[in-house]
């Protein structure tokens, strides 16, 4: 029996406003990790007015020592006061910062018995240029993609929740990372591909597709793995994580959950391409046969697949884009290269994602065969 679009409508706004109401739920989900925090420490917004450099020591592009600096408050419950920070320098690019009188800067207080004991000036403040590109963002997106655009935002801030809220502090608990990022990855996978496709064949098409192909991944990332001996401590502040307090965390398993993690996004885009091209290809031929559907979603796939691993190789070369250059400098032979820890990490990362992706295509268009063409097979 054929759906009535206005129950089509309802069942949709009905399934967006549960999403809503279990991404709010999600946003007030306490992680658990919330009694670590400080309650005698304030954050706030400050200026700097002055600096004094002359305990710091330049060597070429490298400073070390102490910047001091002068800091009005101009945010929080000591608004218009003047406080006083030391800018301790270690000596690394990447960690220190220099600061220069207007430079708008994020103050963290030790405040006891409504009394400031101490100021430290932490960073560059940066959420006011965070929060223009949120706002540009949402704003473009809706513009641009109007109801469909506010499920997507939707489904990206249920996705970010999910990672912050459930993922991490899963990790952090010691439950099993890889099969705490499948069930991550597979709800998400549920919520963005529904959302977006809508409840309908074309978003259980994708959503089979999609599942099939990560699961894919996930099998042959912990058949092909152990071959390439890593640790996961090759990803960046791993090693960090160990030290403090979490020695009990297999970071191995962690960077093996990681790479199908990351592969997802990808899966997803290939898997809706795949069954929103078929089920316009059904719904145009009605009498299509079921292998006739499935060679169209193949094609479809073949299309498609060559640019999407593309797209993770250059996602994956641009994390480590200087150390690459490193190696070409110093005329660092390729297989001196491909045998480095990070390299080979990354290596395992394009590949593995690569042929999970390449198996999305044909199980969707399968998927697709089976879902869109019955007896009516229009959409």
């Amino acid at each position: 029996m054929k759906t009535l679009p206005g129950s089509k409508r309802n069942t949709e706004i009905f399934f967006v406003a549960f999403f809503v109401l279990l991404t709010t739920g999600l946003y007030f989900l306490p992680t658990g990790f919330e009694r670590h925090r400080d309650p005698g420490s304030v954050r706030c917004r400050g200026e700097v007015v002055a600096v004094d450099n002359s305990f710091v020591q330049r060597m070429g592009m490298i400073s070390s020592g102490s910047q001091n600096i002068t800091v009005k408050l101009v945010s929080g419950p000591f608004a218009g006061l003047i406080v006083h920070s030391a800018n301790h320098l270690l000596g690394k690019l990447d960690l220190d910062k220099m600061f220069q009188p207007g430079d708008k800067v994020l103050m963290v207080l030790t405040v006891r018995d409504s009394q400031l004991i101490h100021a430290q000036a932490m960073d560059h403040y940066r959420l006011h240029v965070q929060g223009f590109l949120v706002a540009g963002f949402v704003l473009l997106l809706i513009c641009f993609a109007g109801w469909t655009g506010i499920k997507a935002l939707l489904s990206f801030v249920f996705a970010g929740l999910m990672l912050w809220k459930i993922l991490i502090p899963g990790f952090l608990k010691g439950w099993d990372p890889v099969l705490t990022s499948l069930g991550v990855v597979t709800l998400l996978t549920a919520a963005i591909l529904f959302l977006v496709g809508g409840l309908n064949k074309k978003g259980l098409t994708a959503f089979s597709g999609a599942l099939l192909g990560l699961i894919t991944t996930c099998l042959l990332t912990l058949l092909v793995s152990p071959g390439f001996k890593l640790h996961g401590a090759v990803k960046p502040f791993s090693e960090t994580l160990l030290y403090s307090g979490y020695a009990h965390l297999d970071l191995t398993r962690i960077f093996l959950a990681t790479i199908f993690l990351a592969a997802s996004g990808a899966v997803m885009d290939l898997a809706m391409d795949v069954a929103a091209s078929m089920r316009e290809v059904v719904y145009r031929q009605p009498g299509i046969t079921r292998p006739q559907a499935i060679l169209s979603g193949l094609r479809v796939g073949r299309a498609v697949v060559g640019t999407m691993t593309t797209t993770l190789l250059l996602a994956y070369s641009g994390s480590y884009i200087s150390l690459l250059m490193v190696f070409m400098a110093q005329g660092i032979p390729m297989a001196n290269m491909l045998n480095l820890n990070y390299i080979a990490a990354e290596y395992l990362n394009t590949l593995l994602g690569s042929l999970g992706l390449v198996t999305v295509a044909p199980f969707t268009a399968i998927a697709g065969g089976f879902i869109f063409v019955r007896k009516n097979p229009r959409a």
